[in-house]
C-alpha cells in the first residue's frame, strides 16, 4: 500500500504558537494536551506525538544488546574473577 502524503499549512503565531490543522489532529488521534515532538532531520522537521517518538526509538533499538545487561555481566565477571 502506498504511503499517504498530505500537504497542510499553518501559520506561526506572534509568540511562536502553532495551530495543528484539525484534519491532521483527527487522523493522528491527537487531543488537547497531547505531547508533541519536533524531530529535526537535516532540512526536514517531523512532527509526532511523544508516544509515537518513543515507539520509534524502541523499534530502532530492538534486538540490540542492552547496555545495562552488558554492565551487569561485566560486574559479575569482575566479582567472580577478582578483577
Amino acid at each position: 500500500m502506498a504511503r499517504m502524503s498530505t500537504l497542510l499549512t499553518a501559520n506561526l503565531g506572534d509568540k511562536g504558537r502553532l495551530v495543528v490543522p484539525s484534519a491532521l489532529r483527527a487522523r493522528r488521534g491527537w487531543k488537547a494536551g497531547t505531547a508533541l515532538v519536533f524531530a529535526e532531520e537535516g532540512d526536514t522537521v517531523r512532527l509526532m506525538s511523544a508516544d509515537e517518538a518513543l515507539a520509534r526509538f524502541r523499534a530502532s533499538v530492538a534486538g540490540t544488546p542492552s547496555p545495562v545487561d552488558e554492565l551487569i555481566a561485566e560486574r559479575r565477571h569482575a566479582a567472580a574473577t577478582g578483577e
